[in-house]
């Protein structure tokens, strides 16, 4: 458990860093999902390694002890965390908490306004055209989600443009992005440092919902001018809070969609594969470890009660006492 329960943290450190290099260079598809599903494992990862080191400071309070029925001297004895640490891991771990169900109430919101805003827009075909001189072009997720489009974005660009404009909000709903917005959100609220994943993502749809409007339009320079033309008559505008055609880093999207589409490549999606597998076995072995460090303690206050000075033999009966279930416990471990 000593260095097992730090690997989460090690493997969030250079996922953090590498990840949103990497990504921006990927297919933005599989790079969308790639970021998604790190999120959710290095976060877990990181919650139960807190957990973890939280527990070796939280399990040497008398109370709980007596209520685990378990040695506070042994599992000190044992403990190879510092009280300083254990105390900052619950800490963090109770700000991360707190954190989380924070982000998760402003996210139900933002999902519960953009589905009344869909419903208070004027027509029910997917999209919806309003009277507005300043130019907005956004995709509001909902069942199934509709696309705003303002007249006056319609005014700034041409016919092959707004084709091209309106291929790329209706990727973002055919996508459910919205969803992986909610994964990296909370993640990051969870996790601080999983921040950058989240800005990563959301350049990342950006590109998916590119790439869609490229293979639906047929012309990758077409959708890279409506792009461009669309973010510089929106920049004075009210940005929205949904995901937009405006959004991301215009410039780096122009210059991906000027460029042939991206390759594809296995090696990072495997190395990201291995950091997680890493990041799980090493969370489940310092989780055994926990666990047989209490097994010990456990045993530890069986040989107190049972008035010895060691752990009771496995050949030990002693009924009506808490060994007994710690000796069957034993024997099923050694038996051959």
């Amino acid at each position: 458990m000593l260095v097992s329960v730090y690997v989460p943290f090690a493997v969030t450190a250079v996922l953090a860093v590498l990840g949103p290099r990497l990504a921006r260079r990927l297919p933005p598809r599989p790079a969308a999902w790639a970021l998604a599903c790190a999120a959710l494992v290095t976060a877990v990862g990181w919650a139960g390694a807190l957990a973890l080191l939280a527990f070796t400071g939280l399990a040497q309070v008398p109370l709980v002890a007596a209520e685990g029925r378990w040695s506070v001297a042994a599992l000190r004895a044992e403990d190879p965390v510092y009280r300083i640490v254990a105390a900052a891991s619950a800490l963090v771990l109770v700000v991360g908490a707190v954190s989380l169900v924070v982000a998760a109430v402003r996210q139900v919101r933002h999902l519960v306004r953009a589905r009344q805003e869909c419903a208070r827009l004027p027509g029910d075909t997917e999209l919806a055209v309003v009277d507005d001189d300043a130019p907005l072009a956004f995709a509001l997720p909902g069942a199934p989600g509709r696309i705003v489009v303002s007249r006056g974005m319609l005014r700034c660009l041409g016919d092959g443009e707004r084709e091209a404009l309106l291929a790329h909000e209706r990727a973002h709903l055919r996508g459910r992005h919205h969803l992986f917005q909610s994964v990296w959100r909370l993640t990051a609220a969870l996790n601080p440092l999983l921040r950058p994943l989240a800005v990563a993502g959301g350049f990342v749809l950006e590109r998916w919902a590119d790439e869609e409007a490229a293979e639906h339009v047929g012309d990758r320079k077409v959708v890279a001018h409506a792009v461009g033309r669309a973010a510089l008559a929106a920049a004075r505008a009210p940005r929205p809070l949904a995901l937009a055609v405006t959004g991301g880093a215009v410039p780096q999207r122009v210059r991906a969609l000027l460029d042939p589409p991206p390759a594809r490549r296995s090696l990072p999606f495997v190395a990201g594969g291995l950091l997680m597998a890493v990041c799980c076995a090493s969370l489940a072995n310092a989780a055994s470890d926990s666990d047989h460090m209490v097994d010990s303690a456990q045993w530890a206050q069986c040989a107190v009660h049972a008035g010895t000075a060691g752990a009771p033999s496995k050949h030990r009966h002693t009924p009506g006492s808490c060994c007994a279930g710690h000796e069957r416990h034993a024997n099923r471990e050694h038996r051959p």
